[in-house]
């Protein structure tokens, strides 16, 4: 039994609940705290997130009474405990005593207390207070019953410009290069005459006062993920040095830029995800669905978990507008549709002060007796309904490729032929169609295995290590289809221009030479006619593609680039290529998206649903779980289901199709065959 399988028995079945911060709030209030809990049907809390002034008031001086007493209060209310080291908080003395822990911004001001995540990660001091902390909670606490999971700190994601920084720097370029004369080559330092001689010639890229070297700003990126890491794993072996069977995760953020979390995830039990729709954008459900297909994938699609969501508004946004009756239920069977184990929220009971005092909460200001709490309360007893569902995991045949190494080539250095790409909003712009026509899809790395996938879509691949080309190439060769946008396989690893002509990693790929890149310009248009007689607009980028060994699907048809193929086919090896040249206009592209794939022959589970339906599923050996979520406020839906099952949420058997109400939902256990 691997330790979340333990975990998921302890809880039977989702871990349900959220930020638990009693440290808040007086004795009396805990009490009341959870006799709600139970109520609600709450099993889980993430406990002391932010609680480090709390526990160690003054250095090497640990108040854990109060902690011991909620510790027991939640266990003998039959509530399970995941114990957050605090380190993501330091105490205003430890920045006091020692201020260099505090990171120095890009700009090269300080970052004061007051804030959050304020420390820097390369400190050796702050690392040294947070291994001392860390490991006083865990003698005390690695064997109490209602421990469960550990939670290392929280949202990691500061970057430091600090001296310590510098070193830590230095120190990580060491082991990648090994020496100045390689470090050299790969930073192409010969250009602008900036050629190491010293490794402590070599500081953190502050901001540039006109343009940077892009490699060592890339460095720096991956320096800053590892070195968040390091601090990460340090914590991590403490708790696991006093006791290996419970296991450990961190929480993640929704697209965030600043950590490779496929560098982390092997690091953790189980992926864990904080996100945030932002109820005034129609589309933030679809977002979402690619971030929850990108946690249960960073595991190889074993299931994560769902650690904060809102119950109602938040407080971060210009406008925070509320959820709609019956929005957060259907989120939450949402993030469980794509392989969430758990529904967490951030957080129990609502701050009287603070900067968050107007961010919703599982109990909110105005008490029990509110919409929101009852909300909470019909989820909580849904969830143990759908508990046979936990632990089971999807299949897909579609993979996209999300990859922070491309992100950063393209988003975080200068000197492109556009400088305006958002590698998130590319991706999503590929992964829409394929949600919307209910195609499961996992998520991949430019190290992943790709063998059991029939189509890899590939968005601006911009920057591409020789690996991530050679299992590309290889999927290609050996059958796959690959789907790949403009501006892909143009630098190698080290953000250096590849050799033999655009697009120097997929040239024999695509089956085409790349002359020029031609960015549009501002409210520029042009035509685009397919080969069966389809005429596209398009806009913002081109490419001046002559034609190896493709054929094109389809060309420009007015301007200088008048007959150049917009959009090339390749045949290479047992495979197909589809390169797609330009920004096609929307109904077009996602047109051209839903005939790669059926051309490729991946079975479509649900024909005709409309497109404000989502629909996933769930299995295992035995069962699926056919999830059903109708998105629409105001429309109904009528969805075929194959086979007979039985609706877990009613009760109810079902045959032929499934009735949903605006904002319903169903989850159809079906038998396999």
């Amino acid at each position: 039994m691997t330790r979340m399988d333990a975990f998921r028995s302890r809880v039977k079945g989702f871990a349900f609940g959220g930020d638990y911060n009693p440290e808040q709030w007086e004795p009396a209030v805990w009490r009341e705290d959870v006799r709600l809990m139970r109520e609600a049907g709450v099993n889980a809390v993430s406990l002391g997130v932010f609680a480090w002034a709390s526990l160690e008031p003054e250095p090497g001086k640990y108040t854990f009474g109060w902690l011991d007493e909620v510790m027991d209060l939640l266990h003998d209310n039959g509530v399970s405990v995941n114990l957050a080291t605090p380190t993501a908080a330091p105490p205003v003395w430890l920045t006091h005593l020692h201020p260099e822990v505090f990171p120095i911004r890009e700009d090269g001001q300080p970052f004061g207390f007051g804030n959050r995540l304020h420390y820097d990660p390369s400190s050796p001091i702050y690392r040294e207070y947070a291994a001392n902390i860390t490991t006083k909670l865990a003698e005390r606490y690695s064997f109490h019953p209602a421990l469960a999971m550990w939670h290392i700190s929280n949202e990691y994601g500061p970057t430091a410009y600090n001296e310590a920084a510098a070193v830590n720097f230095r120190r990580w370029l060491r082991r990648k290069y090994g020496d100045l004369d390689a470090l050299n080559e790969a930073w192409t330092t010969r250009f602008w005459g900036q050629i190491y001689t010293d490794w402590d010639q070599i500081d953190v890229p502050h901001i540039p006062r006109t343009w940077m070297n892009p490699t060592r700003r890339l460095d720096f990126k991956r320096f800053t993920s590892d070195a968040l890491l390091e601090c990460y794993i340090a914590e991590r072996d403490i708790v696991r040095s006093f006791r290996d069977d419970i296991p450990v995760m961190t929480n993640f953020m929704r697209f965030f830029r600043h950590a490779d979390y496929w560098k982390w995830a092997p690091e953790e039990d189980a992926a864990a995800l904080d996100i945030y729709p932002n109820p005034a954008e129609a589309d933030s459900h679809v977002s979402a669905a690619f971030n929850y297909d990108l946690f249960r994938s960073l595991k190889g699609g074993q299931p994560w978990m769902l650690m904060e969501q809102s119950s109602s508004a938040v407080s971060q946004w210009k406008l925070n507008v509320v959820k709609e009756p019956g929005r957060m239920r259907l989120g939450s069977l949402a993030a469980m549709a794509r392989g969430a184990d758990s529904v967490m929220f951030f957080q129990w009971r609502a701050s009287r002060g603070g900067q968050e005092r107007f961010h919703s909460a599982m109990v909110p200001h105005s008490g029990p007796d509110s919409r929101t709490f009852r909300e909470i309360t019909d989820l909580g007893r849904e969830l143990e309904l759908l508990a046979p569902v936990a632990g089971t995991t999807s299949r897909s045949e579609i993979a996209i490729l999300f990859d922070w190494d491309g992100w950063w080539g393209l988003e975080e250095v200068f000197g492109l032929p556009r400088n305006d790409f958002s590698y998130t909003d590319t991706v999503m712009r590929h992964y829409t169609p394929l949600w919307e026509r209910h195609y499961p899809v996992d998520v991949v790395s430019a190290a992943s295995a790709l063998e059991s996938y029939k189509v890899l879509v590939v968005p601006n691949a911009y920057l591409i290590d020789d690996e991530g080309v050679r299992r590309i190439t290889e999927f290609a060769r050996n059958g796959g289809t690959v789907l790949m946008s403009f501006f892909s396989g143009v630098v190698d690893g080290d953000n250096r221009v590849r050799p033999n002509g655009y697009p120097g990693a997929f040239r024999e790929l695509i089956g085409a030479k790349i002359d020029e890149y031609w960015p549009a310009r501002p409210h520029e248009e042009f035509a685009v006619d397919f080969a069966d007689g389809r005429r596209a607009s398009a806009t913002w980028w081109r490419e001046d593609l002559h034609l190896e060994t493709g054929t094109a699907l389809a060309a420009y048809a007015d301007g200088l680039l008048a007959g150049r193929a917009a959009v090339v086919e390749n045949r290479y090896g047992a495979g197909r290529v589809v390169y797609v040249a330009t920004l096609l206009e929307q109904a077009a592209f996602d047109a051209l998206v839903a005939e790669t794939v059926e051309a490729a022959g991946v079975r479509r589970h649900f024909e005709g649903v409309p497109a404000h339906v989502e629909c996933s599923v769930r299995g295992d050996d035995a069962y699926e779980y056919v999830f059903l979520l109708n998105h629409s406020g105001e429309l109904g839906a009528s969805v075929p289901v194959g086979g007979e099952g039985t609706d877990l949420l009613t009760g109810e058997a079902v045959s032929g199709q499934v009735e949903l109400e605006p904002l319903g939902a169903a989850v159809i256990r079906l038998a396999r065959a």
